[in-house]
């Protein structure tokens, strides 16, 4: 199997979400440890959309990342920012 672009994989789950979608930014900060950390920039009229109401969207978009991740016996880690 072949290993998951996780930047990729995280803009295309992200970008249909917001209403910026050019200024989504995805950076894989470390991988160490089987750990991948990964920082979801957006812009700050879009953290809302990310986040979702009590966290319910970007905890479904950990969970789909962690799904994935763990296919490969790795964990993920993913926050959510703004420019």
């Amino acid at each position: 199997m072949n290993e998951i672009n996780y930047e990729q994989f995280l803009s295309e789950l992200v970008k249909p979400l917001v209403l910026y979608p050019e200024e989504v930014m995805v950076k894989i900060f470390s991988e160490e440890d089987d750990v991948i950390t990964v920082q979801i920039m957006v812009n700050a009229d879009d953290i809302g959309r990310v986040i979702g109401k009590k966290g319910r969207v970007i905890n479904s978009i950990r969970t789909i990342a962690y799904a994935s991740s763990s296919r490969f016996g790795k964990k993920i880690e993913i926050s959510v920012d703004t420019f």
